[in-house]
């Protein structure tokens, strides 16, 4: 029999609300699953046993009483440390944020408990969420369960971890930079970066105030998970209320259909060198959606290398407020400080030529690609042009310089606001490989129906059982 921790979360909704397992057995077999694996991991920060076996108690008696339950009633659910959940410190993985207990649930936090989801965990995450490795002072390093050698990806790193290892079948994290799919894809999960304005981000970064333009524009929280149908279940109950936030856009779920077959522009050349074991996994996918009669060509996109530039002086200008905030090494000393130091030539190169407005240049670029798109709405491309990289790589000046062209194409997806998927599909040299499946403002729904092609072929990866660290 298939344990508990092992299922879908839309599996786990239908037996509660079947009455065949409790929510309580549900999130029982999950804490202690948490208690099995993440001594190893490390993904999971904070357990929030006591709350959690309330909430299922309390979804239990509902369904006796057969009361409505929402569609992710007893669910379990993880959500990062930079995203409020009430009565738990949001710390961004900052040391001196330890005790900043929210009052509130962020948004989609509430939603997805409206819903029914019961959050059982904070995960881990590097500090500020500025690095594409999870590790921090305060929590320390999250452990990829595929290799302990490997990074799980960053910054939401504990969640990929928590979900590819059975702690949840739901993550709870957000993406600014690739933040949601490049941990996805070095986990080996499924992760959604919804369009800009889906999803609200009141209550989110321990911040009563709201966070900086450059966030505000560029970052959105979306959900992991290992099945493609949790992430739609997850994304349809998360982004209902605006909790005051201006860039909030109740737009319908689902669009109108694409003129059959549907197009994809297959993105071979996003910047960088692209690794083989990369550029494989492009091939396996694209096969796929050829098979599963979509119409599949390569096509370049327009003002790809301006559209990264104009992303890094937008982030620089209006995200890194260096006036209002202590040096980097007094706030997160130690490794992320060492990072920062040596990642900063990389990062200021990436802004290119300065723009006399980088706001019309954004115009500009979406303009192009929304002509582009008109062509095939849909875009195949990895998230990064290089797999998992060692733990400690990202440290070196050298691998550095040219991370920013390796992943071109995720960051001017968040430039543009769009929506992007990333899947798995498949394992090469006991790493998953994964692809990202992008879309029109608005059309996560088309982005979903191709990423379910692709997993229906391939299927899923996990759970897995942490692998062994070698043997030194």
């Amino acid at each position: 029999m298939t344990q508990l921790w092992a299922l879908s979360a839309r599996e786990l909704a239908r037996l509660i609300q079947a009455r065949e397992a409790s929510a309580r057995e549900v999130t029982r077999a999950h804490l202690e699953r948490i208690d099995q694996v993440n001594p190893v991991l490390n993904a999971v920060t904070l357990v929030l046993t006591e709350s959690a076996l309330r909430a299922a108690d309390a979804a239990d008696a509902a369904v006796r009483r057969g009361e409505p339950t929402g569609p992710l009633c007893g669910v379990p659910m993880t959500v990062k440390e930079n995203i409020d959940v009430a009565g738990s410190a949001t710390t961004l993985g900052i040391a001196g944020l330890r005790d900043a207990v929210a009052h509130g649930d962020a948004t989609p936090v509430g939603e997805l408990r409206a819903a029914g989801a019961i959050p059982v965990g904070r995960t881990n995450m590097p500090e500020f969420g500025m690095r594409w490795h999870t590790a921090n002072t305060l929590r320390g390093a999250t452990r990829n369960p595929w290799s302990a050698r490997h990074t799980p990806g960053g910054s939401s790193g504990g969640d990929a971890a928590a979900v590819a290892s059975g702690m949840t079948p739901l993550g709870l994290g957000n993406d600014g930079a690739g933040s949601l799919r490049w941990p996805a894809a070095c986990c080996g999960v499924a992760a959604l970066k919804p369009s800009l304005g889906r999803v609200s981000h009141s209550g989110s970064h321990g911040q009563p105030q709201p966070a900086p333009f450059a966030f505000q524009l560029l970052a959105v929280h979306g959900p992991l998970a290992r099945h493609v149908a949790d992430l739609r279940l997850a994304f349809a109950h998360m982004c209902g209320r605006s909790g005051g936030d201006p860039w909030h856009a109740p737009v319908p779920l689902a669009g109108p259909a694409a003129p059959a077959p549907v197009r994809v522009s297959v993105v071979t050349d996003p910047g960088g060198r692209v690794d083989p074991v990369v550029a494989a996994a492009l091939r396996k996918a694209a096969g796929v959606l050829a098979g599963s009669g979509y119409l599949v060509e390569e096509r370049q996109p327009p003002m790809l290398g301006r559209a990264s530039e104009i992303y890094h002086q937008i982030m620089s200008a209006w995200g890194r407020v260096h006036e209002h905030q202590p040096p980097v090494a007094t706030v997160a000393p130690g490794e992320f400080a060492r990072f920062w130091e040596t990642f900063e030539p990389a990062w200021t190169a990436a802004a290119g030529t300065p723009a006399f407005d980088p706001m019309m240049e954004r115009a500009a670029i979406a303009r192009a690609w929304h002509t582009w798109m008109r062509q095939a709405p849909l875009i195949l491309a990895p998230v990064c042009t290089r797999p998992a990289f060692e733990t400690g790589a990202d440290l070196d000046p050298r691998w550095q310089a040219d991370w920013p062209d390796r992943i071109r194409i995720s960051v001017t997806v968040n430039l543009l606001g769009l929506p992007a998927v990333t899947v798995p599909v498949g394992i090469e040299g006991g790493l998953p490989q994964a692809v990202q499946i992008i879309g029109p403002r608005f059309r996560e729904d088309l982005c979903l129906d191709a990423a379910a092609a692709i997993e229906a072929s391939t299927g899923p990866l996990t759970p897995i059982d942490p692998r062994p660290q070698p043997r030194a």
